[in-house]
């Protein structure tokens, strides 16, 4: 299992919009339209990687947590499909079935949108205030497959209680660590 960390997008960053398939009704998503009148989580996973199976029932719990204090998720997959057949739209849609995802589950085919989040692993996530800028990026919390510590999701969940506090998210923050995207 490679171990690959996240490059850390320069905070102050304004969200990369995009348009993608949501795999689980089959619309077109956009961020303007997706976004959250809080802040949003954009989250880059995929079905296969063991990093992000270690923690999708906390992305869903989390998820359920924030989205009615006004703070969207968008999970996106830009695995490539054809070498990685178990990250598919229809397996990306049977997977957010699986496991509760109330959030859209985008596939982002050209990788075109993971390039311009300088997204490199799965789970890699990106929080946004109400204005689009990046103030957090990096980990979920301290699990990992195996390291014996249980997934709290304690980052991403103090970098969000700040947005909704009005309170400056810290800047020390540690990269996710998790399976490089698979590129085409």
């Amino acid at each position: 299992m490679a171990m690959t960390p996240s490059n850390m997008l320069a905070l102050g960053t304004k969200a990369p919009d995009f348009n993608l398939l949501n795999t689980v009704d089959d619309t077109l998503i956009n961020l303007e339209n997706a976004k959250g009148l809080n802040g949003t989580v954009i989250m880059f996973i995929c079905n296969h990687c063991p990093f992000v199976k270690h923690v999708n029932e906390t992305l869903s719990e989390l998820a359920k947590q924030y989205i009615s204090k006004g703070i969207n998720c968008i999970a996106i997959s830009s695995n490539d499909a054809d070498k990685y057949p178990s990250d598919s739209p229809e397996n990306m849609k049977q997977n957010a079935i699986d496991n509760d995802f109330i959030f859209p589950y985008l596939y982002d085919e050209t990788q075109a949108v993971a390039k311009a989040y300088d997204a490199a692993c799965t789970p890699d996530f990106y929080v946004f205030d109400k204005n689009l800028t990046l103030v957090y990026r990096g980990q979920l919390d301290d699990s990992r497959p195996g390291n014996g510590i249980p997934v709290s999701g304690k980052d991403l969940k103090n970098a969000l209680d700040n947005i909704l506090e009005n309170q400056p998210v810290s800047e020390v923050q540690k990269p996710s660590i998790g399976c490089n995207i698979k590129w085409k």
